[in-house]
């Protein structure tokens, strides 16, 4: 049949099926043909796993619950705030924050592609970036998160904020109960990376 051939020699056809295994035979094609150095590799990813990530955000957030006039300056110029907290560069030139209330719970997408605040989240999650997530959740919000195991109350309002290349948002989580006494840095450590998207909220004190 014209069709049945079988190109071995494609690059494609030496990469494992599996997306973590064919991630890893790429880098390693790249390496060996001198296109990527290795050790500026691991620095990228060293920066983003563990000086650029959510723990950034929930600095932002934690300080937000615990200093009311910190909090509303973020509401009203996050770009300059989080930049005086040393939180700016690429992909975090305008951040918009939006606040979760008992009436209103925001929730973040890019329908375009995966604009995301990396400078305070790090590396966007995969279902982030996924056509289902930026598909269904403009649509069907509440069916979305409750696939996140986050149910909603019936009278709270879902308004769904759309990254792009010029904005992108930080979702501000309401405060959990019980944690009145607690330092910045405990208040930090209850803070999720999906709660500042919207699709989970902040973890309660133990």
């Amino acid at each position: 049949m014209p069709h049945d051939h079988h190109d071995h020699d494609h690059p494609h056809s030496l990469l494992p099926s599996d997306p973590a295994l064919r991630v890893k035979a790429l880098e390693t094609l790249l390496v060996r043909k001198g296109l990527v150095d290795p050790a500026a590799l691991d620095a990228i990813i060293d920066t983003y796993e563990t000086r650029i990530g959510p723990q950034n955000g929930a600095r932002v957030v934690a300080r937000a619950w615990a200093d009311a006039s910190f909090r509303a300056r973020l509401l009203g110029d996050a770009t300059a705030v989080i930049s005086e907290m040393g939180y700016y560069g690429r992909q975090g030139e305008h951040i918009v924050a939006v606040e979760n209330t008992d009436s209103t719970h925001n929730i973040v997408v890019c329908t375009l592609c995966s604009c995301y605040p990396w400078p305070l989240l790090g590396i966007p999650p995969a279902w982030y970036k996924s056509d289902a997530y930026r598909a269904r959740v403009v649509r069907e919000p509440r069916q979305v998160l409750a696939e996140f195991g986050l149910v909603l109350p019936e009278g709270q309002t879902v308004r769904v904020w759309d990254s792009t290349a010029e904005i992108r948002y930080l979702v501000l989580p309401q405060r959990p109960a019980g944690t009145d006494d607690l330092t910045e840095e405990a208040l930090a450590a209850l803070v999720t990376r999906d709660s500042m998207i919207g699709t989970g909220l902040a973890r309660a004190p133990e």
